[in-house]
């Protein structure tokens, strides 16, 4: 599988580790009432959709950047690649 990092062009999946996930950008709130329930949510409860999916990936063999891959997960066909700083930004989130 080729996923085109958006600085680096086409690289094969072997360079990358799976994560999981792209919600996991979205950490809770340790601040928050429910932080305890929110956290092992985090953690530990996953979803695992057939069809399309954001992961994110690690670009662990290369420059060690985070990405969200969007991946149909049944036909393994990537339609986008995003920095994932730049995802976490979009949602408000510091780096």
């Amino acid at each position: 599988m080729i996923i085109n990092h958006p600085l680096l062009g086409p690289r094969d999946s072997s360079e990358f580790t799976y994560l999981g996930d792209a919600s996991l950008i979205d950490r809770p709130d340790p601040q928050a009432d429910t932080a305890a329930q929110d956290f092992y949510e985090y953690q530990y409860i996953r979803e695992n959709p057939a069809g399309l999916l954001r992961e994110l990936w690690f670009h662990e063999g290369g420059d060690r950047s985070w990405l969200v891959v969007t991946r149909n997960t049944i036909t393994h066909e990537i339609t986008s690649v995003e920095m994932a700083r730049d995802v976490a930004r979009a949602r408000g989130r510091s780096i």
